[in-house]
């Protein structure tokens, strides 16, 4: 199991520290959205820079222009784009072509799907690499974490990120589900010793 640690801040001098500090118990860092909305692609290549072996995820939650933008974030440094799964198919496919020529990957965000289950479903013939499931933050939700992660789990055989409103609370049941991945942002990076936390989170998930 992997963590991907997001990064979504303002302040992208404050970001790199914080990346820094946690990059030894990262898989993978995540540029936040509003990290490349604030500082664009040089938030990318900030980041690639600093951390020339790591995986980076570029979060742009692309939702149209999937050829040019996906060039983009790739000629930036980023390995990961986030494509929004409400899109049009054509968009995505799009997008995983032009990653695919550059031998890199696209990440399906599963946030603004109309059908979880169809989303999963299709990603695979779409040429997605990997789906983003959201945890709800809201426990008032019509349909429980379990029954939600099944309409995904259940209709896809790729690998499946949660990112959710993780806490030490609620890590262990996030970890029973077995997502490939598992993405915490302020968790970490808004702690008062982000490498702590970061190295309790990591261990947590090794632990069998």
């Amino acid at each position: 199991m992997k963590l991907q640690i997001a990064f979504d801040l303002t302040d992208l001098e404050k970001a790199l520290a914080c990346a820094t500090q946690v990059q030894e118990h990262a898989d993978i860092l995540e540029i936040g959205s509003l990290l490349v909305y604030g500082h664009g692609v040089s938030a990318i290549r900030r980041f690639r820079e600093q951390f020339p072996d790591k995986i980076l995820i570029a979060d742009i939650k692309l939702a149209d222009r999937s050829n040019e933008a996906v060039d983009l974030c790739i000629n930036a440094g980023a390995d990961w784009v986030t494509v929004m799964a409400g899109t049009g198919r054509n968009v995505i496919h799009t997008a995983c072509t032009t990653a695919h020529e550059r031998g890199k990957k696209i990440l399906l965000d599963l946030m603004d799907a109309s059908s979880l289950g169809q989303s999963a479903l299709d990603a695979k013939s779409l040429g997605v690499d990997a789906l983003l499931f959201h945890k709800p933050a809201n426990e008032d939700t019509e349909l429980t974490l379990l029954d939600r992660w099944d309409m995904v789990r259940g209709n896809t055989s790729l690998p499946v990120f949660v990112s959710a409103p993780v806490t030490r609370e609620n890590i262990h049941d996030i970890i029973a589900i077995k997502p490939n991945t598992i993405v915490i942002g302020s968790a970490i990076t808004e702690a008062a010793d982000p490498a702590a936390e970061a190295a309790y989170y990591k261990s947590i998930m090794n632990t069998p």
